[in-house]
């Protein structure tokens, strides 16, 4: 049975500047993203998107909004997400 899971990618925007960081782990590895991860059960996203920078990046983020959703599909790698945006102002 496959699993849908949700991800939470986080845009951290701070003087017009965007964090970007090079993936290490299995699904993307070696490509420039925006921090994130998986939502765990009973998390909301904006606890997802704090939990996630801070594991990261160890940085503290406030501000956060709600960004855009999409649906990815990745029939290689045999894995579906719908992942969450989220856009903060401020570090």
């Amino acid at each position: 049975m496959n699993n849908v899971k949700v991800g939470v990618g986080v845009i951290v925007i701070k003087n017009k500047s965007i964090l970007l960081g090079k993936r290490k782990g299995s699904h993307g590895a070696y490509t420039w993203n925006f921090p994130g991860g998986h939502l765990e059960y009973s998390e909301s996203i904006f606890e997802c998107a704090k939990r996630e920078v801070k594991e990261e990046v160890g940085i503290e983020i406030t501000n956060l909004r709600q960004g855009p959703y999409t649906n990815d599909i990745f029939m290689k790698e045999r894995k579906h997400y719908i992942p969450d945006s989220k856009q903060t102002r401020q570090i």
